[in-house]
């Protein structure tokens, strides 16, 4: 049953997390950082750490893997909310089984082309729970939202949804990223307000 979202007033269903309100149509744009000048010809994506084998993968190689898209809602920590949203690109999944991932991983640190960084446990990127994004509702995605490429990881808050995404290390540890160093928390589950260290 639909009734008052949080906040703005606007009528909202139960796919909405607490303290989350839905913007509707728009796609509110928030960056810690300046759009880089990164295009599809410079772009690249590199998965190592602890694997198997350190894999690259240019633009046309990424988009030789398997195609795979998410529909559904996405979460700003910002309390925003994108109901039936969706993305298109390859599941992340895809890449780790190329480069094979050893057994005594358990996280990840996502970095983009910019340096930016989030963490993230191995177990919240695998299982169909994340994906490398190239296309947004039908269309390339754009500068703004981490076009060329984003990663997607849409159960979480969207600050571990890396924009201009440039790869992921495997680790044996957890290491905080960007915002996780500025007192975000370790893994920011939208159901559970997990906004902040302690929360």
């Amino acid at each position: 049953m639909a009734r008052l979202g949080f906040g703005r007033g606007q009528l909202r269903d139960d796919r909405l997390p607490p303290g989350q309100y839905d913007t509707g149509s728009s796609f509110p744009v928030l960056t810690a950082e300046v759009s880089p000048k990164l295009t599809a010809q410079n772009w690249s994506f590199r998965v190592d750490g602890l694997v198997e084998k350190a894999r690259t993968w240019d633009w046309q190689a990424a988009h030789k893997l398997a195609a795979s898209g998410y529909e559904g809602d996405i979460h700003c920590v910002t309390s925003w909310s994108k109901l039936g949203t969706s993305f298109s690109g390859a599941s992340l999944d895809t890449f780790l089984a190329e480069a094979g991932v050893l057994p005594q991983a358990t996280h990840v640190v996502a970095w983009s082309h910019t340096g930016y960084t989030t963490n993230l446990p191995l177990a919240e990127v695998t299982g169909g729970r994340a994906w490398v994004v190239w296309e947004h509702e039908g269309k390339p995605l754009p500068p703004e939202h981490g076009g060329p490429a984003r990663l997607l990881v849409p159960r979480l808050y969207f600050w571990k949804s890396a924009k201009w995404i440039g790869g992921v290390r495997l680790l044996d540890h957890d290491e905080p990223g960007f915002w996780e160093q500025r007192g975000y928390h370790e893994l920011g589950d939208p159901w559970l307000e997990q906004r902040y260290a302690g929360d």
